[in-house]
């Protein structure tokens, strides 16, 4: 371990004492009047539940629309299967990567909860708006009477597809900031609070799919039984009722300050190192690199980075070639603390690329595995047919009862062997959701191939038989999404939370357009929409073919993330690819030690150490 290393373990454990001998925060959060939040009136699982039941609402809202919206662009708005395919993947595309937008403006200006405000009713009129066109006649095609049907005219074209932009650019802003603001309500310099972060992040997935459950669920159902109209309109209702339940949580909050643009630092960073650069600067040793003499950072709010050797190239920023130059002038000097900010995010970045192919899995969810579930045999006795939306419900069931056997079941066993207080680090826990995400489309081969073959022999295959598919893509969800929670929150500086689970966030939008592209790609190398394969008509399409392309795609790229994984390297110098990583045991050296003194003051056993995992 490098000296560097060994400074950042020592002040990170003097931090810990600290935060353990006093009631005040470590990490800079204030209260609602602007005061260092006490942990005693703040913060932990006071605040968390009102995060955790405005996610439920948030996301019951996004999937209603999910599930729903390419039903009804092809039956309201008369689009081809495809096409609404594409579109559908379109929108889920770009509401992950207004998540970027949606971070800037809450690092740099606003703050995490401000923003979850503003673009929490950015995103309910986006639903006024989509209910009004499912709910007036002008503002869609005539009912298809006969083909060819009429097509959507320009405004009302205009008028519903700028409400789902208006939604999109909604979560965008939401989407970045809700799991940074619950993870800042738990001081991770704290070791009786770290256990806890951890379990909330286990428990905000669980929130995420039990709004995904009743979503595909309770609103499929009035969908068939209601209309469009009410099946947008309930979740316009619940949107507004999770304002009211953010807002309700108001005085049990901690605060991250806004830091201002890391965008800008980002530039000023590489600016000033390529102009040293040219102006034949050299690497130097640390010790003449330049950093405010400040206890404190001079990012506001944000503490000291210790420096580390990789990427050393941006080391020439913080070179002072003249001694006359203004050290203030960040575009011609920068600290350390600067430099190693936009370091963190260089080094998620393979990570963060070889895990984009994992969204082209999720994304089939909401398009060609609905497509299959709508031709597929979906009777549940003999007066009950499934919806065809409610299948995902396979999907959603099993994040709903994983999460809690991985967190209650597993996570101590797993404990127990690798030393991790999670059991497994999070890159291998994104690891295993890669993998299981190939098992689902090889899975989603297979079936379509024998549903085909049934077809063909004027056979109708069970709707059940997509159970495995669902179930596996659901399994890969759990594992691969909490873990990068975990990790883009974990690697990112005080003063890059929301940027860096935005990072996170994008692999989502732009594993849809790809899968968009890869669509669109094969439509045109097999025929078209009339003779490919990918038609109208399933029975007369190759989807299993696609399956397979897709199989391929998502294995090459698990052996790109496995070696990404294997080379990386966290903010403190130390390789995370391993098993029970170096840095993961010292902390749980350092929370078995805190626990160890809690009993023997205390007279606690083993019980409540198991406790902080609830």
């Amino acid at each position: 371990m490098n000296t560097s290393t060994e400074n950042h373990n020592q002040i990170m454990e003097e931090k810990g004492n600290l935060s353990a001998s006093t009631t005040l925060v470590s990490n800079r959060c204030v209260d609602i009047r602007g005061r260092v939040a006490d942990k005693r009136a703040t913060g932990g699982w006071r605040a968390s539940p009102f995060i955790i039941v405005n996610e439920v609402a948030e996301r019951l809202a996004f999937f209603a629309i999910a599930v729903n919206l390419g039903l009804y662009l092809v039956k309201e708005m008369h689009e081809s299967i495809p096409t609404a395919a594409t579109h559908v993947s379109d929108w889920v595309g770009a509401a992950y990567i207004l998540t970027i937008l949606g971070a800037f403006l809450a690092d740099a200006y606003l703050g995490r909860f401000k923003t979850i405000i503003i673009f929490s009713c950015v995103y309910s009129m986006g639903l006024i708006l989509m209910t009004l066109s499912a709910s007036i006649d002008s503002l869609r095609p005539l009912l298809c009477t006969k083909q060819p049907c009429i097509q959507a005219s320009v405004g009302q074209n205009a008028f519903f597809f700028g409400s789902l932009a208006l939604v999109a650019l909604g979560t965008g802003g939401i989407k970045p900031c809700v799991s940074s603001f619950g993870a800042d309500q738990f001081d991770e310099a704290d070791t009786k609070e770290v256990p806890k972060k951890f379990a909330f992040f286990n428990w905000f997935f669980f929130a995420i799919n039990m709004g995904a459950f009743l979503a595909i669920t309770v609103l499929v159902y009035v969908q068939l039984k209601k209309g469009f109209g009410w099946a947008f309109a309930i979740p316009t209702g619940v949107m507004f009722f999770s304002i009211i339940v953010l807002l309700v949580g108001v005085p049990f909050y901690r605060y991250q300050k806004p830091m201002g643009s890391p965008l800008t630092r980002f530039f000023q960073v590489i600016v000033a190192s390529v102009r040293n650069h040219f102006n034949g600067v050299s690497v130097v040793p640390e010790a003449d690199l330049y950093e405010v003499k400040t206890k404190e950072s001079d990012i506001a709010g944000a503490q000291k980075l210790p420096h580390t050797s990789q990427y050393s190239f941006f080391d020439k920023a913080a070179v002072i070639t003249n001694p006359e130059i203004n050290t203030q002038d960040r575009w011609r000097v920068c600290t350390i603390t600067q430099i190693e900010e936009f370091k963190s995010i260089i080094r998620i970045l393979p990570i963060w690329a070889s895990t984009i192919a994992l969204a082209i899995s999720f994304a089939q969810l909401s398009t060609f595995f609905l497509n299959q579930a709508a031709i597929m045999d979906r009777k549940l006795g003999s007066h009950f047919e499934i919806p065809t939306g409610s299948v995902s419900v396979f999907a959603a069931i099993n994040g709903i009862i994983l999460v809690p056997i991985y967190e209650k079941l597993i996570v101590p066993v797993l404990r127990k062997h690798t030393g991790n207080p999670r059991g497994m680090t999070s890159l291998q826990r994104i690891g295993v959701g890669l993998f299981v995400s190939i098992l689902a489309l090889v899975s989603a081969a297979l079936v379509e191939t024998k549903r085909r073959d049934e077809h063909s022999r004027a056979l109708k295959t069970s709707v059940f038989w997509l159970l495995p598919q669902f179930f596996l893509v659901g399994s890969a969800e759990v594992f691969a999404y909490v873990g990068q929670l975990e990790f883009f929150y974990d690697e990112a500086t005080d003063g890059t939370r929301s940027i860096s689970s935005a990072l996170f966030l994008s692999t989502i939008g732009i594993g849809s357009w790809l899968n968009t592209a890869i669509v669109k790609i094969v439509l045109y190398a097999t025929g078209g929409q009339e003779k490919g394969w990918l038609t109208n008509d399933l029975n007369k399409s190759m989807l299993d073919n696609f399956y397979w392309i897709l199989t391929a795609i998502n294995g090459v790229n698990f052996v790109v993330y496995v070696l990404a994984a294997v080379r990386y390297k966290g903010r403190g110098g130390i390789s995370k690819g391993r098993v029970g990583n170096e840095a993961m045991f010292e902390l749980c050296g350092s929370m078995k030690k805190q626990k160890k003194n809690d009993k023997d003051d205390n007279g606690d056993d083993d019980g409540q150490f198991q406790s902080m995992m609830l």
